[in-house]
């Protein structure tokens, strides 16, 4: 039977068409043009090992689980990662959230969020220009290299951005490269740093790092210190993808052809630009009213639900696991660390890291590690640098006047390389106080960012969904408490402390 909230739509929705020409079911939603039905392309197993969450695991397992955890863990003990647990578990709900909508229509949330007010999505737009220009993971990373080699941060960071940018250009498809180049990233991380945990850390380190997960309450006064306090907050945005990094997971979930993404062409390099297939207007729903297509849609949901649970929640506890027990080795080996981060050395916690990797095996062992955080430093600039561009163009091209004659592979590198260029110009004569601040001032902004996107979250797929496939009401109780969670440490900082960032 047809759904008849469809049909009656239709009829209002779609365009007079002659006599007897079958009229084009559609579905309405917002003010914007409604979503031709089209059918739901059919779901891959459940169980898989690659795909678009890749891009999350490779953004959460980045500076938050290498650097900003270990750090804190250094100063307050393993106990203060119960946070961590409640951060990173909440985003795998929002994961989940993000796919409802991109999967079900093959538009991007920036695009849901236009139709239930357009203002909305342009604060996002603006949001994005303000938080992730800055080049906070490359920049950590380079400092890491620059023990190893010498060659100064600042200088090495440059290098990275201009070859991440050539790198994209040249790509036929970005998505396929950047899937497989981040693949072997996060398998070299992901093996390398657990094996280095087991060398250099003990059963104590880990069972203290188990169990510290589930000490909720525990905040020493320290911790809640003008100091100290907004870096949590800002780390807690980090447990796992910070700021809009899932909302530009929406965008990566359509270029692999997930649900409705199907029926939208892919983004491709400058080099490639020519060979771009044109953009379609708005994305595409299916009938929710057909039992074969709500089959359908639930093997979909089985799909990404894997992902979030197993490899995107359970990934990134992998990783933060071994980066904890490797924090407590170090405190051991350097036990005058944590005084040297309490006196604002920053990259104290990287260097007695290090230092524990080298009790391991030596100053080879130690060189590794630092190569790791380098490694970390790259994988999320190519992962954020990306999905910034792709964000900004995807908006830019639906929403700007005369945008769509440039097409989006040339509105993608423009935003590309303009985001380069104010990294090199930051790097060389920004004021940031070294690398270590410039990922404080990303982590606290991305906190906003993500408060603000759990409630365009309730709005987009409570309003703009059909109500088969609308979410359940513990789903949305969970956002809305993280919309609460992260919009109510920012405000608290800014009312006790009267800071954002110390």
């Amino acid at each position: 039977m047809d759904d008849p909230n469809l049909v009656a739509r239709a009829e209002v929705a779609s365009p007079p068409r002659k006599a007897g020409e079958r009229e084009e079911r559609v579905w309405p939603a917002g003010r914007l043009e409604a979503m031709p039905i089209r059918k739901l392309p059919d779901a891959p197993p459940s169980i898989h090992l690659l795909g678009p969450t890749v891009f999350l695991v490779a953004l959460g397992v980045g500076m938050g689980e290498a650097y900003m955890w270990p750090r804190l863990v250094l100063l307050f003990g393993p106990d203060i990662r119960w946070l961590f647990l409640i951060g990173v578990t909440l985003q795998a709900v929002v994961m989940l959230e993000m796919a409802r909508y991109a999967m079900a229509t093959g538009e991007s949330i920036f695009f849901g969020a236009a139709r239930v007010f357009k203002p909305i999505m342009w604060f996002f737009f603006v949001v994005a220009m303000a938080v992730y220009i800055w080049p906070g993971h490359l920049s950590a990373g380079a400092a890491a290299l620059e023990r190893i080699t010498g060659i100064p941060w600042a200088v090495s960071a440059c290098v990275g951005l201009v070859l991440v940018g050539v790198l994209f250009s040249l790509a036929k498809v970005i998505y396929n490269l950047l899937e497989n180049l981040l693949s072997i990233l996060i398998g070299v991380l992901v093996v390398s740093t657990a094996v280095v945990a087991a060398m250099v850390g003990t059963w104590q380190d880990l069972v203290t790092t188990v169990t510290g997960m589930f000490q909720f309450g525990y905040l020493p006064a320290e911790a809640m210190s003008a100091t100290w306090f907004p870096v949590i907050v800002g780390s807690i945005a980090f447990a796992g993808p910070s700021g809009m990094q899932q909302m530009w997971y929406t965008l990566h979930l359509r270029d692999s052809g997930a649900g409705m993404g199907a029926h939208i062409p892919k983004v491709r390099g400058l080099r490639h630009a020519g060979e771009e297939e044109e953009m379609p207007s708005r994305g595409f729903m299916f009938d929710t009213s057909d039992p074969a297509e709500m089959a359908k849609w639930k093997g979909w949901r089985r799909w990404v639900t894997f992902d979030a649970l197993l490899l995107f929640w359970g990934i990134t506890m992998l990783v933060t696991v071994s980066f904890t027990v490797l924090a407590q080795a170090a405190n051991r080996e350097s036990p005058d660390v944590k005084a040297l981060i309490e006196a604002g050395e920053r990259e104290a916690a990287l260097n007695g890291m290090s230092d524990a990797f080298a009790s391991a095996g030596g100053p080879v062992l130690g060189a590794v590690f630092l190569g790791f955080i380098a490694l970390i430093g790259l994988n999320a600039t190519l992962g954020l640098f990306d999905s910034f561009s792709r964000g900004q163009a995807d908006m830019a091209y639906h929403f700007v006047r005369g945008a769509k004659r440039f097409g989006m592979s040339h509105l993608y590198a423009g935003f590309l390389w303009g985001v380069i260029t104010f990294g090199i110009v930051i790097l060389l004569w920004g004021p940031a106080d070294g690398p270590g601040a410039i990922l404080d001032v990303l982590a606290f902004l991305s906190t906003f960012a993500m408060g603000a996107y759990c409630v365009v979250l309730l709005l987009v797929n409570n309003r703009m969904l059909p109500k088969p496939i609308r979410p359940r009401l513990v789903t949305n109780v969970i956002i809305g408490l993280g919309a609460v969670f992260y919009l109510g440490m920012l405000f608290y900082s800014l009312v006790r402390f009267g800071v954002v960032v110390d």
